[in-house]
């Protein structure tokens, strides 16, 4: 059985078993974080890269606090050294930036030697995530729909708005033009809507196509969730 009475807590010079026991704890923590990320993420398939970057980054983190220490002239140095590289990746998704801090907050936690810090924050870190899954923050449907509308001037906009506020969460009208002929005239309206439900695009689409008077000539949708 492991001794922890061999594990000695000296930033200037740690044993061989004290960095092994470091990077172990580093990469057992970071693999829990990069679990959970897939395990609640809602792309269909998470990216594979953006999960390794998660389990080896909490191992560099630990690595470079390690080698710091309590050395002020080290940080300095390290803190130059790091400054040469320029990091382009940009993450457009928040989550996704706040799961690499994570990461990054348990390699630095296990460096500086604060296991019970590191553990703890992790286990708690990841029990919020999975709550967050199956709570309205997390809501599966992130699609923003665009629906363009052409109408014929016998059609009152009322029998429109009916018809959105029974199948969306929320529209808008974005845009209205008139279209004016020589013996009738047609409205051009354009909305942004939001589905109550996913299912609902189609029942939308079928309630426009049973209004006499009414064509679609834009509808479509796209997911709001940005990926890395």
């Amino acid at each position: 059985m492991f001794d922890f009475s061999t594990i000695q807590y000296n930033t200037e010079n740690p044993t061989f078993i004290t960095i092994v026991f470091t990077v172990i704890c580093s990469f057992i923590l970071s693999s829990l974080i990069a679990f959970t990320y897939e395990k609640t993420s809602r792309n269909i398939s998470p990216p594979t890269y953006y999960i390794q970057a998660l389990i080896l980054i909490s191992i560099v983190a630990a690595m470079v606090m390690q080698a710091i220490g309590d050395s002020l002239a080290r940080g300095l140095g390290m803190l130059g050294a790091l400054a040469i590289i320029r990091f382009r990746t940009t993450l457009r998704n928040p989550r996704n930036i706040v799961f690499m801090f994570s990461s990054l907050a348990a390699g630095i936690a296990c460096g500086v030697f604060g296991f019970v810090i590191a553990f703890v924050g992790t286990f708690s870190f990841c029990l919020v995530a999975f709550i967050l899954r199956f709570t309205p923050f997390s809501k599966a449907n992130n699609l923003i729909g665009t629906i363009g509308l052409e109408i014929a001037d016998t059609i009152t906009e009322q029998s429109i708005v009916d018809i959105l506020k029974a199948n969306t969460r929320n529209f808008i009208l974005k845009s209205y033009k008139v279209t004016t002929g020589k013996k009738t005239s047609k409205l051009q309206y354009e909305y942004q809507v939001v589905l109550k439900e996913d299912r609902n695009r189609n029942e939308l689409l079928m309630a426009f196509r049973d209004v006499e008077g009414v064509s679609v000539s834009k509808f479509e949708f796209r997911d709001t969730e940005e990926s890395i």
